[in-house]
């Protein structure tokens, strides 16, 4: 039986590096899933592990560069952590490095950012994928469940009208999303966090100031957003469920609320995914 496609790697792998400057502080923490394809068929085959590294010895390399690279950012980290295994061992042809960022933000004590105190950020996780071979590397950055709302000028009507069919039109209704996010870079950004920090405000600018005909229509307008103001970002791929906030009907009360009560509920939810890139 013909072995069609294998690779294997570690999950999960969990690092933070501290990189201290004085009594200044910086914290990055980050959990890595690394995959390795290559030269290993024979491990699945005849059970001849010779050409594999051991999935602890992943594990290990990852936590050795992160020594190596305290201070560096989680583009550039990641391909430091893909650079090694294609440098050291000739039976791995390509490496993907995924990259999920626990996000800590320095505090304001007495109205000054502190130097070594910081708290979670819950909303969203930024995201790094590095896809490398010997060819050259696809860099991706992103955000995983960043969540936002806007609670009027958004609204969806002219669906299709059949016996299935019971949501009314509206043209006032509350916009939710936990936003998954990925841009592609054409060649990896001087500053990643600022470039990011910058693809963040362009697409909250476009969903908060436009009127949204529908999650797709205000997804479409924030990815041209994008393109056009990062020449250096090949597309952009989104998917952005919808967290639904059903007016509640109080009647049987004797209230009306006009608007102003809802249940929060995102199952089931809608599914609305796209990826917007350059012509040609």
């Amino acid at each position: 039986m013909p072995l069609t496609r294998a690779r294997y790697g570690k999950g999960r792998v969990r690092v933070l590096r501290l990189a201290r400057d004085g009594d200044r502080h910086a914290v990055r923490e980050l959990t890595l899933t690394v995959l390795l394809d290559g030269d290993f068929a024979a491990a699945w085959t005849s059970g001849d592990n010779r050409r594999v590294i051991a999935t602890d010895s992943i594990k290990n390399i990852v936590n050795v560069t992160a020594a190596r690279y305290v201070e560096a950012e989680t583009e550039e980290f990641v391909g430091h952590v893909a650079a090694l295994f294609l440098e050291r061992y000739p039976q791995v042809a390509a490496v993907t490095v995924e990259a999920l960022e626990t996000r800590w933000l320095r505090r304001t004590v007495n109205g000054e950012p502190h130097a070594h105190t910081f708290t979670l950020d819950g909303n969203g996780q930024p995201f790094v994928r590095l896809e490398a071979d010997r060819d050259g590397a696809v860099l991706r950055s992103g955000l995983r469940g960043y969540t936002l709302m806007k609670t009027t000028q958004s609204g969806w009507v002219d669906f299709v009208e059949d016996e299935f069919r019971t949501l009314p039109d509206t043209q006032d209704r509350i916009c939710a999303t936990s936003m998954d996010v990925t841009w592609t870079w054409t060649a990896p950004p001087a500053d990643p966090v600022a470039a990011n920090a910058a693809v963040l405000d362009t697409l909250i600018t476009v969903f908060a100031t436009t009127y949204s005909a529908g999650v797709q229509d205000s997804m479409y307008r924030m990815g041209e957003a994008v393109l056009a103001a990062r020449p250096d970002i090949a597309e952009i791929e989104f998917a952005m469920p919808n967290k639904h906030y059903i007016p509640m009907n109080l009647s049987p009360f004797g209230i009306d609320h006009g608007g102003r009560i809802f249940l929060p509920t995102d199952e089931p939810h809608g599914q609305i995914e796209a990826t917007i890139a350059r012509a040609g």
